[in-house]
């Protein structure tokens, strides 16, 4: 449903990690779309539409006239929306309303001394490594996260995707901390598929092989990552939890507010018939 000339214009023009038409495609395994200058997502009886504008700033009333686009032309029966705020539309129909804060990381920056040192102490333990592939040892690292971490739904689904998401996208990358018995200590996701930022995706650690600081090394690699595509920011993500907010804040210090809304929309067709 996306032509490859569609798909490079919304990278070019992409700044939140939902622009990024093969994590998301790959992710929720819905088929990406336009209308005009908003990027969707649509499968079997659902939709997902990124609120978030790729040419200018967000405006209530165009966005609801794309919603009502999406909807009339593509009829689901569930909508997720994700943007900086619910469209009025919406309001009433709201079946589940996140609010959170994407971190980001101004390349640019400096580190603080402090969070430099963390790595540099950490990098006379760790071998550092790049792959394209989710092994055994990610996979037991993830099962062990989600046993101890107490994570929204959606992120565990995320975790889940990790295998099928590394094995076919082009763009994603582990950056793996193995100590130096050879054991995986920690991992990152990182995604470097928009023109103009990385995307921080997920990361993992072990408390079995655990090297103090070690997530601090593969932050500063990441950094590396992007400074080497000559990319100008680092998006990090979501807060999703104190602990994960806690280590972006550490880093990052920019965010700005997301709106994660589900809604059912069947109600409203009948309604409006």
């Amino acid at each position: 449903m996306m032509t490859p000339e569609e798909e490079a214009y919304v990278l070019t023009r992409a700044y939140v990690p939902e622009h990024i038409v093969s994590l998301m495609t790959l992710i929720s395994k819905g088929d990406p779309f336009l209308i005009e200058d908003h990027l969707g997502f649509v499968k079997d009886n659902w939709l997902i539409l990124v609120g978030y504008p790729l040419e200018g700033v967000f405006s209530q009333e165009k966005c609801e006239r794309i919603l009502k686009q999406a909807v009339d032309t593509f009829q689901p029966e569930v909508l997720w929306f994700i943007g900086p705020e619910i469209p009025a539309s919406l309001l009433n129909s709201c079946s589940e309303r996140q609010t959170d804060q994407y971190y980001t990381f101004d390349i640019e920056k400096i580190p603080r001394p402090s969070l430099q040192r963390m790595a540099d102490k950490a990098s006379e333990q760790l071998i550092i490594e790049k792959g394209r592939s989710i092994s055994k040892e990610h996979q037991a690292l993830i099962s062990e996260l989600l046993e101890r971490e107490t994570l929204p739904d959606r992120v565990r689904e995320l975790y889940r995707a990790m295998p099928e998401y590394i094995g076919r996208s082009a763009s994603a990358w582990t950056i793996d901390a193995r100590n130096l018995k050879g054991n995986l200590c920690a991992f990152s996701v990182i995604d470097m598929g928009a023109e103009n930022f990385s995307a921080y995706i997920l990361g993992a650690h072990s408390k079995k092989h655990a090297v103090p600081h070690a997530s601090d090394r593969l932050f500063l690699e990441m950094i590396h990552m992007t400074r080497e595509q000559e990319k100008t920011t680092m998006n990090l993500g979501l807060g999703v939890n104190d602990g994960i907010r806690r280590f972006k804040k550490k880093w990052a210090g920019n965010h700005f507010s997301i709106t994660n809304s589900v809604s059912s929309v069947w109600g409203q067709r009948e309604k409006s018939r």
